[in-house]
């Protein structure tokens, strides 16, 4: 029974003082290449982390196996994972076949009848959002 008692104690003590000292420094890095360690301060939170680092939360919360992203402590370190944004391709190039400077009492609806288009592919070509809305002088692109 005491050395029941004794080991008990033992592995107490051995946890005591290991525990501290490991999470002291950043353990060694994940497998995927990219990426640094982030320590985490007294009020961060994942989606604060997540905004500031410009990483996807879901992606954080991968690569340190978290389940709980709501439990996150000071003095905690976390993989920040390398991340490159993918954009979405700019729009074509707009390829005007005319140009058309509005008369004082011209439409859109009539100017699209002069050039045998749909009034909307205009306004669209023209960031144009009311229809209504067109003034004398301006110039629009006629695709």
């Amino acid at each position: 029974m005491k050395k029941l008692v004794l080991v008990a104690v033992l592995v107490m003590l051995v946890l005591v003082i290991v525990a501290p000292t490991a999470s002291a420094a950043p353990p060694t890095a994940p497998p995927a290449a990219g990426g640094y360690w982030y320590h985490v301060n007294y009020g961060d939170t994942l989606a604060g982390i997540s905004w500031y680092t410009g990483v996807p939360m879901q992606m954080i919360i991968d690569a340190n196996g978290i389940t709980n992203p709501n439990w996150i402590y000071a003095g905690q370190y976390l993989w920040i994972p390398a991340y490159a944004p993918v954009y979405p391709p700019p729009p074509p190039p707009l390829l005007c076949s005319a140009y058309h400077t509005v008369q004082y009492g011209e439409t859109l609806y009539s100017i699209s009848l002069m050039y045998g288009r749909n009034m909307w592919s205009i306004a669209q070509a023209n960031n144009i959002y009311n229809l209504n809305w067109i003034y004398a002088g301006q110039v629009l692109c006629i695709p």
